[in-house]
């Protein structure tokens, strides 16, 4: 198949990709005792001055005197540490020339802080899993006494076990939860010490074997470290709803934020402002102040705000596009591109019976760039729905951060959301309001100008987002084949399957790509390309992945070259062997075409490659590229020929096994506000990132060798040198 199964290239065994990042294993650096390490008061690798020349003494009993770091300088290690507790060296460098430090003091001091927060969390985690595992030896024995004590109702005389169901009953269900709950803590507590805190097959005999086990975040194999694309150790699920007591604050927050949005929604100047180019709007924030005093509370201290507004006409109805936004699901899918991960953790309101006015629900969602070097943003917020006036629509978002301070958290959302006002024949007026108080400083350097210039994450991404997807959604809804689309498909049945198909596609890549607190990346230097992020996932039992390890590897690097024509390149059958090095630079047929919108790069193709490598000959390939005035992503994956012929006949795509690879497109950030990515030429450059699913081992239980990832580096690095040769020669020089 397309993407080559390696475990018979992966012959090494042994080692750990922490071997090949670092120079310098951090087991050999010395550290220095807990009791010295004080964040509050010291750095934790305080600094020793050393007489030099004629002034030092030979004396080995003299002592040595030590500087204290400033308190300017642990506050913005303790900063950093927050955003990446482990920083690689150019990190460690660039941090050291800020404060005025030797490298060497800073890696220490970051070790030592790490130590120090293991054992913290340990001692503290350790504690609650204690206390947890004394109550359930207390249910346990209070449960016999009653067992041991308890007499029949109807003779008078001692019971037989089978008479005690309902005890037995209960204290299984008591044991489940208090079982539940130590998975929780455990949970929370793995994100911040890498591992589980406890084997708890360690705990009480009452617990079974291996509770917990698995790829969840943080765990390893082979030495080398994985995570799970869809993590156990997850920290969204391990929010829990709000109580009874939080129910009145957030009801009333959200009649607030809705209020909010629509004025900032209809309101124009002083509030908005236009740009010089006026190609759109910034937000004043005096005057917002003045106009909404109410608030959710001052910005946080060392926060930013991003605030913009987009408007844009959609084909779709209101109704439709309310439900959109008010499933979690149908929002995820839509908006997969930016929604990495979203749950509803509880309805308060579903509304007025038949529609979703006055709909109320808490949520946790974490939005992403389609990159590993940008964090994802977590939000945790409510969600309201209400008809404002007879074809208006408005949904708002608002944090509940207040609730539950956490001192990690890098996002707040102010009143956010959108407008949906009803037009004639089915389409909608959409306008889409984004406010945010954000800590991006662990954002890369690649990306910080896209990100600071609020195109990352901002109104006018959503609102491309969702146009594209409109139209996907009526091209698959349609009823009759449209005379662009060519090829294989014969019925309707057919044309429906295969873009099912290509969505979970593209859902699976953009899932497995983005920096999220649920994976757990392993970055290898010195690959030729900008640093490659590599991590492990295991499948059993999804139909839609074959079964086995799999390894996830990608990297971000810039071209000076326009986004559309990096798009088109990559999008083109006809360039496609000049970058795939698997298709041995054989014949690439498009077997058939499905439009989907306006822009002609929209589509879902199915490819042939006619190689004279016999292992590859007569392979398909499923691809839907996709862009907008945003970004655009060129997404592929390689599919059974017998599968496949199942899917054009109109079968159920679910259970068509797919390992996604592909690109993700976006502006550096440079050009001017009205640029897009649409333009074929103009300022700016493009932000590339590469990125590959791979079967390495079909046992699930396997080791992942060295040998495996060597030869992922490999095809990665090798397929980064082909875009550049080709797109921009200038570089190779």
């Amino acid at each position: 198949m397309f993407q080559p199964n390696l475990m018979e290239a992966s012959q090494f065994h042994g080692g750990g990709l922490d071997n090949m990042g670092q120079n310098t294993p951090e087991s050999d650096i010395p550290r220095i005792h807990e009791d010295e390490f004080d964040t509050g008061t010291r750095s934790g690798s305080e600094n020793p001055d050393v007489a030099s020349g004629e002034d030092q003494e030979p004396s080995a009993k003299k002592k040595k005197r030590y500087h204290r770091h400033t308190q300017h300088q642990i506050q913005e290690m303790e900063a950093f540490f927050k955003e990446c507790p482990h920083p690689d060296d150019k990190q460690r460098k660039e941090l050291s020339r800020e404060l005025g430090l030797e490298p060497l003091q800073v890696k220490f001091w970051f070790q030592n802080k790490r130590t120090q927060m293991k054992t913290q969390h340990e001692r503290h985690e350790n504690t609650q899993l204690r206390t947890e595992n004394d109550k359930l030896r207390a249910e346990n024995m209070r449960y016999r006494e009653a067992l041991s004590n308890a007499s029949c109702p109807n003779c008078g005389g001692p019971t037989t076990i089978g008479e005690m169901s309902f005890d037995e009953h209960h204290l299984r269900l008591e044991n489940a939860r208090l079982r539940e709950e130590i998975d929780r803590i455990s949970a929370i507590a793995a994100k911040y010490v890498g591992k589980p805190v406890v084997n708890f097959s360690n705990i009480s005999p009452s617990l079974p074997q291996g509770v917990g086990g698995g790829f969840g975040a943080g765990q390893t194999v082979g030495g080398i470290g994985g995570g799970d694309l869809f993590g156990s150790g997850d920290l969204l699920r391990s929010i829990s709803g709000p109580t009874e007591a939080d129910k009145p604050i957030i009801i009333e927050l959200a009649v607030a934020a809705m209020e909010e949005l629509i004025g900032m929604a209809q309101m124009n100047e002083p509030l908005w402002l236009t740009t010089q180019d006026g190609s759109s709007t910034v937000l004043n924030e005096d005057e917002y102040i003045r106009s909404f005093p109410r608030g959710i509370g001052p910005k946080p201290a060392g926060f930013k705000c991003e605030a913009s507004r987009e408007t844009t006409v959609v084909i779709m109805n209101h109704v439709n596009l309310v439900e959109i936004l008010m499933d979690v699901n149908q929002w995820s899918t839509v908006f997969s591109g930016i929604v990495s991960r979203a749950i509803t953790l509880e309805v308060l309101s579903t509304g007025v019976a038949g529609n979703y006015n006055g709909a109320l629900q808490v949520m946790t969602a974490e939005l992403q760039v389609p990159s590993p070097l940008v964090p994802t943003r977590e939000s945790y917020f409510v969600r309201y729905c209400k008809q404002h006036v007879e074809g208006t629509w408005a949904v708002v978002d608002v944090s509940l951060d207040n609730l539950r301070p956490s001192p990690s958290a890098r996002c707040r959302r102010r009143p956010s959301g959108c407008l949906i006002q009803e037009l004639p024949n089915g389409y909608s007026k959409v306008t889409w309001v984004e406010h945010v108080e954000v800590d991006d400083r662990g954002v890369h350097n690649l990306y910080k100008h896209l990100v600071c210039s609020g195109h990352a994450f901002g109104a006018k991404r959503w609102v491309a987002t969702l146009d594209r997807q409109c139209e996907r959604l009526a091209s698959a809804m349609a009823t009759n084949i449209p005379t662009v689309d060519v090829g294989v498909i014969t019925n309707q049945e057919g044309r429906k399957s295969m873009m099912k198909l290509a969505e979970r596609m593209v859902i699976s890549f953009c899932a497995g790509v983005s920096a999220s607190t649920a994976h757990t990346w392993t970055t290898l230097s010195g690959t030729g390309a900008d640093d490659v992020r590599v991590m492990t996932r295991k499948s059993v039992d999804d139909p839609g992945r074959p079964p086995g390890i799999v390894l996830s590897a990608a990297t971000s690097f810039w071209l000076p070259v326009p986004p559309k024509r990096v798009f088109d390149f990559l999008r083109d059958e006809n360039s496609r062997n000049e970058w795939d090095i698997l298709s041995n630079g054989g014949v690439v047929q498009e077997m058939a075409h499905i439009a989907n919108g306006r822009e002609t790069g929209n589509c879902v193709s199915l490819l042939r490659v006619n190689s004279a490598n016999s292992s590859q000959s007569n392979m398909l390939i499923l691809q839907e590229s996709c862009t907008d005035s945003t970004g655009s992503f060129v997404i592929y994956a390689p599919v059974d020929i017998a599968a496949m012929n199942i899917v054009l006949n109109g079968g159920d795509p679910d259970y068509v096994a797919l390992l996604p690879s592909g690109f993700a497109i976006l502006p550096d950030g440079t050009a001017t506000h009205g640029s897009s990515i649409i333009a074929e030429t103009g300022p700016g450059g493009s932000l590339l990132t590469v990125a590959f699913q791979i079967l390495v081992d079909s046992v699930p239980t396997a080791r992942l060798s060295l040998g495996s990832v060597a030869t992922v580096n490999n095809l990665i690095a090798c397929t980064v040198e082909r875009i550049k040769a080709s797109l921009s020669p200038e570089l190779q020089d």
